[in-house]
């Protein structure tokens, strides 16, 4: 990663599942964990904090370009790079 990137933040593009909102983040924090981020965009996109039983829901967020959930307790900069799309999903427990 570049010493830039580091200093100025990380550059994405964030959605919901469905698509129909979208965020961009001009200077996500390297040094953040995943789940700092995730917990800081659930408010600004205006997403659930509930389901429509009024569970507590918990969201995890999809890398595009790897095509995988990254883990919660990754930092940013190690796992993000400059342009990447995230798509905030919620876990559904089955059962």
């Amino acid at each position: 990663m570049a010493q830039t990137e580091t200093l100025a933040g990380i550059s994405l593009t964030v959605s919901d599942v469905s698509g129909q909102k979208v965020f961009r983040v001009p200077k996500a924090p390297a040094e953040a964990t995943v789940g700092e981020l995730v917990q800081s965009l659930l408010a600004q996109m205006n997403l659930p904090a509930n389901d429509t039983s009024g569970q507590p829901l918990a969201y995890q967020a999809r890398l595009e370009r790897e095509g995988r959930h990254l883990n919660a307790a990754e930092r940013v900069g190690d796992a993000l790079e400059t342009g990447d799309k995230l798509m905030l999903q919620p876990n559904i427990d089955a059962g």
